[in-house]
């Protein structure tokens, strides 16, 4: 997972933990997950989107 080990994660994570604490902890990670979401819907989307124009000009030459 981008080249980092399981060290690293943990490092960051009680980095990020001690930066918001606790509390805020599950209110982010709630935002990160709906980003994530947001994103790999787009990003399908897109790749309809390029696939459609792809495969019109296509069916119109035949």
């Amino acid at each position: 997972m981008f080249g980092l080990g399981g060290q690293e994660l943990v490092l960051i994570l009680f980095v990020v933990l001690l930066f918001f604490g606790p509390s805020k902890l599950p209110e982010l990670m709630r935002g990160l997950g709906k980003g994530m979401k947001e994103f790999k819907k787009a990003q399908a989307d897109m790749e309809d989107e390029f696939h459609k124009a792809v495969e019109s000009p296509a069916k119109k030459e035949s």
